[in-house]
């Protein structure tokens, strides 16, 4: 087999990222220059600062991730970029980068949906076997999509309102927490009980749909009746309590498709895939009730935004075909 070597940019949020993938399945490199920190004190991503670090970032990734790969430019097959869904700006900073760079060296450039690298992060842990359904929870999003194969995504539920990853981030700010507080609100609820009962929404309708909404009001409404009241809430149960509603709505919800979908494994993706208590919930719920559906979560590392999953990802796209021109633009509401 030829030595396909990817040069792959993600830029869609509050990472700067590039790295070197081969045949889709091997990490040369995979810089990630973060920007928490910038954000933090604004309680969430300001998008033109986001855009502003990425042209800051952009080419130093670059630099770094061949000089880590030990890979010339000479020897990459294809550049691949993220051009959508994410914010507008930041998008546009990555597939400038990715255009000219492409063009400079006479490279083919392929286009990669955000989502689908989340997916694929996955690939990176073992081989995937089809059908299979992929639970995707980040910041922006929370899908459940079935894939007959490789590069074919049916979304068969989806959030109608916040995103998982989003009502953490806001019930994060109501618990004073600092931006982003998924990974603390996950830390406390491991020394709390669910002692609030919070409502799970939708988890006994009939579809594989999400609301996240009513249960972030509740968490709000809780605290803000008990500050006026004078009263003390246990920080640990609280955060225990909305990590349960969230857990049990998302198990039940996927363990029913992959009952209803004739699957042989389950894919966790995207930013919330981090979380401990998702993780534990989802293996333990699976071993017991459909032992022989495989779990793939993958490594911490790459739950977040990072480019080796755009490199994974349009493996995939290249072996399909798809390819762009330097029309290539930004989608910022791209679906799968």
């Amino acid at each position: 087999m030829n030595r396909e070597l990817i040069l792959a940019i993600e830029s869609s949020c509050d990472e700067t990222s590039v790295a070197v993938v081969e045949n889709g399945t091997k990490i040369l490199s995979n810089i990630v220059a973060s920007q928490i920190n910038s954000h933090k004190r604004f309680g969430g991503v300001v998008p033109e600062v986001a855009s502003r670090h990425h042209v800051e970032q952009i080419t130093l990734c670059i630099d770094e991730a061949l000089a880590e790969a030990e890979v010339t430019v000479a020897e990459l097959s294809a550049v691949a970029v993220t051009y959508g869904p994410g914010l507008v700006g930041s998008l546009l900073i990555g597939i400038s980068a990715a255009k000219a760079f492409a063009w400079a060296n006479n490279l083919p450039l392929v286009p990669v949906n955000h989502m689908a690298g989340h997916i694929y992060a996955a690939r990176f842990v073992k081989p995937f076997k089809f059908p299979l359904i992929a639970l995707l929870v980040s910041g922006g999003h929370t899908e459940l999509v079935y894939m007959q194969e490789d590069g074919s995504y049916e979304i068969i539920g989806e959030t109608r309102d916040d995103a998982a990853g989003e009502a953490y981030d806001k019930v994060g700010r109501v618990l004073g927490l600092s931006y982003p507080s998924g990974k603390e609100i996950d830390e406390l609820a491991h020394h709390g009980k669910d002692n609030y009962h919070f409502p799970r929404a939708m988890i006994h309708e009939a579809n594989y749909d999400f609301s996240f909404s009513g249960l972030k009001s509740a968490f709000i409404n809780l605290v803000h009746n008990a500050e006026q009241r004078g009263e003390e809430l246990d920080k640990n149960d609280l955060a225990a309590s909305f990590q349960a509603s969230v857990v049990e709505v998302l198990v039940t919800k996927t363990l029913r498709a992959c009952k209803e979908f004739p699957v042989k494994q389950l894919v966790v993706a995207g930013g919330v895939a981090a979380n401990q208590g998702l993780r534990e919930g989802l293996a333990t719920a699976l071993a017991k009730e459909l032992p022989e559906v495989e779990l793939i979560i993958p490594p911490l590392r790459l739950c977040g935004d990072n480019a080796a999953m755009i490199g994974a990802a349009a493996h995939v796209e290249r072996q399909k075909g798809t390819a762009a021109d330097l029309q290539l633009n930004a989608n910022p509401s791209l679906v799968l």
